[in-house]
């Protein structure tokens, strides 16, 4: 038997392309109702694919909207608005991306969906938050990680910062933070019976978890150069290094055990002396380790270091992990159904007893439950075809 733990909570997603929509997949995932609230218009611009690739729904978008159904909604219609509360009256979460200030000029803002319904919680996810300097400045991932020093660290010894495939700000500083801050209130809510405001500013979040640097720059005065703290680059055995055919292995050997069963290993027990070293030294140490590893192709050291208790593993592109047995075998892959989208997709990554993750639902068409939505909060069918005459939906 699968129990999804958060069945029976319904949430109102207005949020659009990366972060509010990972963050409601999460919930969907874990078996809320999410509803996908989408203009008349174009709706959620990651549905289309960017010019100059082929035509055709986003893989992006089916990935991160499964398990959802979609209400198309006209949010600046009078309409539209009084359906919305309506719809929040028998909810328990929004969540909305906006910029600050335009849920209060559509007139859905916390202080007004409070007041329909008391025991909401109502998350904003923006780039800086609801107030301070920057709360109207427009950004993307690259800005929020450049402000919350990421992007200073990121990147080789003597090189320029650079960019990670991995939206950091996004994804942890926006879905993950948000998905932490709904679930507490959601906890708190079903005790007292009231909600509260929940505000995501994706730079706070990132900031506060680029730990490593700033606890150094607290320690030392600033932050290490980029490249040469102790886990970016500025130790030996714990780094990126080529192999013979191109490829990269990953030494991760941070205690001693595991850098003196690598050294053995390598048949190099001088090193196992040079473990927590600076300097010229570690310099020299991490020339030598670079010799050793472009030896051989990347999957003959996977080969020779099976078994090898020192935390070496090869540094795999996203194709290969999705074929690597243990990503097979923990089942992080499902095969999307939706007739528009054939594409793999992530699974949802957390096990827990008595659940078991399953895609219920492909990622909805545009406005594809509107009918069936407000039918389920009581609208007749007379009240429905004037809402979409009127173009509400």
């Amino acid at each position: 038997m699968s129990n999804k733990p958060l069945a029976g909570i319904r949430v109102l997603d207005l949020t659009r392309l990366l972060p509010g929509p990972v963050c409601s997949l999460h919930l969907a995932d874990l078996g809320a109702d999410v509803i996908k609230i989408e203009d008349p218009g174009p709706g959620d611009y990651s549905r289309h694919r960017k010019g100059g690739e082929k035509a055709g729904p986003a893989p992006v978008f089916g990935q991160i909207n499964r398990n959802k159904r979609s209400l198309k909604l006209d949010l600046k219609q009078a309409d539209g608005v009084q359906a919305f509360m309506d719809l929040v009256a028998e909810s328990h979460v929004v969540l909305e991306g906006f910029r600050p200030g335009v849920m209060a000029r559509l007139g859905i803002d916390y202080a007004r969906v409070r007041a329909r319904n008391s025991g909401i919680v109502f998350c904003s996810i923006s780039g800086y938050g609801q107030d301070g300097p920057l709360r109207d400045v427009a950004g993307h991932d690259i800005n929020y990680c450049g402000y919350a020093g990421v992007l200073h660290q990121s990147g080789a010894r003597g090189g320029p910062p650079t960019i990670p495939n991995l939206q950091i700000a996004d994804l942890l500083g926006g879905a993950l933070s948000a998905v932490m801050g709904i679930l507490a209130a959601l906890v708190d809510a079903q005790r007292s019976g009231e909600g509260r405001y929940v505000d995501v500013a994706m730079t706070d979040c990132t900031l506060a978890h680029n730990v490593v640097p700033f606890a150094r720059a607290t320690w030392e005065g600033e932050a290490r150069p980029r490249g040469e703290d102790a886990l970016n680059g500025g130790l030996p055995c714990y780094g990126v290094y080529e192999t013979a055919d191109g490829g990269y292995m990953a030494l991760g050997a941070l205690e001693s055990k595991f850098w003196q069963a690598f050294c053995e290993a390598v048949a190099r027990p001088d090193l196992i002396e040079h473990h927590m070293v600076s300097g010229e030294t570690a310099d020299r140490v991490r020339g030598e380790v670079a010799q050793i590893f472009r030896s051989s192709s990347r999957d003959a050291w996977v080969e020779r270091l099976a078994g090898v208790d020192c935390c070496a593993s090869p540094v795999l592109s996203p194709a290969e992990a999705r074929h690597h047995p243990h990503m097979v075998e923990r089942g992080m892959f499902v095969t999307s159904d939706d007739a528009d989208i054939k594409s793999d997709q992530l699974a949802f990554p957390l096990h827990m007893s008595d659940f078991v993750f399953s895609v219920e639902r492909p990622a909805p068409g545009h406005g594809e439950h509107s009918r069936e939505i407000l039918a389920q909060i009581g609208y007749d069918e007379e009240r429905i075809a004037e809402l979409q005459n009127k173009g509400v939906i």
